[in-house]
This record gives structure tokens, sequence and C-alpha cells, in this order.
């Protein structure tokens, strides 16, 4: 045996770690999608956010507001 191995802690700590890890319930696949789009969503909307801080351009930045302002629509929607 590997040394250790015979403590009762050390074999606490590894019960411990084979339960159940998942204690969520299972997504359906429409909420997978859904969960999917909504992180899509949310990266598009934070790389939006980056390029506006760094833009100094009024049309680009004027985009870029438009842009936001639909992906903030469609954040809304998915809830």
């Amino acid at each position: 045996m590997a040394r250790g191995w015979e403590s009762k802690s050390v074999e606490q700590q590894q019960a411990e770690n084979l339960g159940p890890r998942n204690t969520q319930k299972a997504l359906t696949p429409e909420e997978k999608a859904q969960a999917a789009t909504k992180q899509a969503v949310q990266l598009a909307r934070s790389q939006v956010l980056q390029q506006l801080q760094a833009t100094q351009h009024p049309r680009h930045r004027e985009m870029l507001e438009k842009a936001l302002a639909d992906l903030n629509e469609k954040l809304a929607r998915l809830g």
C-alpha cells in the first residue's frame, strides 16, 4: 500500500470525491440550446463592450452602441 492510504481521513476524502457530483437537474435539449445561445450573446456583448472602450472614431462608436443595444435586447428576451 502507498504511504498514508491507511489513514481514515484519506479514505473519507476519497469517498466524498466518489459521491454524486452533479447536484443540478438535468437540462432538456431546449434548455441546453437556450443556455448556449445566452452564453454566446453574453460573449458577443463583452467583446462589443471591449471594442467600445478602445474605439475613438465616432462612426465606429455609433455602430458598436447599436450592436450593444441589440445584444442587450436579445439578453432581455432570453431571460
